[in-house]
């Protein structure tokens, strides 16, 4: 037994190893088709006019790496683009632009991009809770609850949104 007790090890930290392996190759080859799509939209869209769909895309991918201006000049280029956006469609931009506003602390442009959202497409849970979560930023705890209870009425087991409600509930009943 003592004998095989070093194979035993070795193979344990073999096979620790390859799957650490495998697991970091996964994630190169993520980042490099991302970073490939990146360029190449960025690429297009310095030379040419894009679509809406394109401008919205390459949004996102400046979202994702946290470069909040470059962000929302696209999604309003996104917004501007030549062709009908579907509401719905045009409802994700309006949270995009939303949330990058949100990011940088800027609240009431926030609170306007969320609310154009919803107006497009009022069951839009997400933007339902971005909004929620401002107003919780700002103290505006009873449009807050509200807020929640519109996106509970939309999707009964939203998670957030229960939870959040079920706190603000029990900050208002302690305040009586």
């Amino acid at each position: 037994m003592d004998d095989n007790l070093p194979v035993i090890y070795l193979s344990g930290l073999l096979i620790f190893v390859a799957g650490l392996a495998i697991f970091v190759l996964i994630q190169i080859v993520r980042t490099r088709r991302f970073e490939g799509r990146f360029s190449r939209l960025q690429k297009k869209l310095k030379e040419e006019k894009g679509t809406a769909k394109e401008y919205y895309e390459l949004g996102s991918m400046f979202l994702d790496k946290k470069l909040y201006v470059q962000a929302i000049n696209l999604l309003q280029k996104a917004l501007k683009a030549e062709g009908e956006i579907d509401p719905e469609n045009k409802a994700l931009i309006y949270n995009a632009l939303g949330f990058s506003y949100y990011a940088q602390e800027q609240y009431e442009l926030a609170i306007r991009n969320y609310k154009d959202a919803i107006k497009l497409y009022p069951q839009y849970v997400i933007a339902l809770n971005n909004l929620a979560n401002i107003y919780e930023k700002k103290q505006m705890s009873a449009k807050a609850l509200e807020t929640y209870e519109e996106t509970l009425k939309y999707e009964p087991q939203n998670s957030i949104a229960k939870r959040r409600a079920e706190s603000l509930r029990k900050r208002f009943i302690a305040q009586r």
